[in-house]
């Protein structure tokens, strides 16, 4: 069986600082914090670089205060998912090469970004995670693909050029649009990913979206098989001007994770490795559940007698 980590998405969370007391009162600083929460989890999500590229800085930092067997998975940045960039968010000195009508909006759109600077960003994002990569603690680029990404050969081709460009890393998918588990496009899909070595993103989330894939647990790659929980309260899900705290505001029943624990053990008889993380990021929901999800692991793998 291979081996299962369990975390949650990001240890920076305003709320979890805040709002919570998993963090004691002597980790008051980016890194204090850094350092409790990897004495407590093997694996965190990064999901601060969707939003802004990530640094080479960063890495070397976070590799100094966590463990040696700790792992980072990295969500890709937003213009590498074709989600919009906020302009302010984006390379100073390459905002300063994009036409004036572009460097003026709100948000930039990969298909309206220069070839040459859309491949600028792409070189930085792999170089920034080198050192990550370098020290061994590089999990997976988590690729999130947008709510509109729809099953297409256009997508598909789109999904295979990710993975080549960052052909020194290992990226796992997750897709936001039910049409890709529609009818006979649930073997399609899972089909297309395993005949890429790609590992899918099972998802636990609200149902009854555009958005909504169902629960399925499939390990599409033998190295690394990935879960994410985002919560079920249709409620918070479809609230469009929510913080992500509030979107994912969700506390899980020990019931609601069981019935993940032998979905989980039997990717873990499939994949190496696999990754199970929290989104449920509201306040310490995610770190309870967290720990609740390995604690029930153990008990399905490790029977009583």
């Amino acid at each position: 069986m291979g081996r299962v980590l369990v975390g949650i998405t990001g240890w920076t969370e305003p709320t979890l600082i805040k709002e919570s007391d998993f963090y004691p009162p002597d980790a008051k600083t980016p890194e204090g914090r850094l350092r409790f929460y990897a004495s407590r989890f093997p694996i965190v999500e990064v999901d601060a670089t969707y939003y802004s590229p990530p640094n080479e800085r960063n890495s070397v930092l976070w590799i100094e205060r966590t463990p040696p067997d700790f792992t980072f998975n990295i969500k890709a940045y937003s213009m590498l998912t074709q989600h919009p960039t906020r302009t302010d968010r984006f390379y100073k000195d390459l905002r300063e090469q994009l036409p004036q009508e572009l460097a003026e909006k709100k948000n930039l759109y990969p298909d309206k970004v220069p070839p040459d600077v859309l491949d600028e960003v792409w070189d930085r994002f792999a170089s920034a995670l080198m050192p990550l990569h370098s020290a061994g603690k590089l999990g997976a680029l988590l690729f999130q693909f947008p709510p509109w990404f729809v099953i297409a050969r256009r997508n598909k081709d789109y999904i295979v050029e990710c993975a080549e460009r960052l052909s020194d890393f290992r990226i796992a998918v997750e897709l936001r649009h039910k049409s890709w588990f529609e009818g006979p496009n649930v073997e399609e899909t899972l089909s297309f990913l395993e005949d890429h070595s790609l590992p899918f993103v099972c998802v636990d989330m609200p149902q009854g979206f555009d958005s909504s894939l169902p629960p399925v647990a499939a390990a599409t790659a033998k190295d690394l098989a990935m879960v994410r929980f985002h919560g079920r309260d249709p409620e918070q899900w479809k609230k469009k001007e929510a913080t992500a705290a509030e979107r994912f505001k969700y506390d899980y029943t020990d019931e609601e994770l069981g019935e993940w624990t032998p979905k989980v053990a039997e990717l873990a008889e499939q994949a190496r490795e696999t990754h199970v993380l929290m989104n449920n990021c509201y306040r310490d929901y995610a770190v309870k559940s967290a720990r609740q999800f390995a604690t029930l692991l153990d008990a399905e793998i490790e029977p009583e007698d």
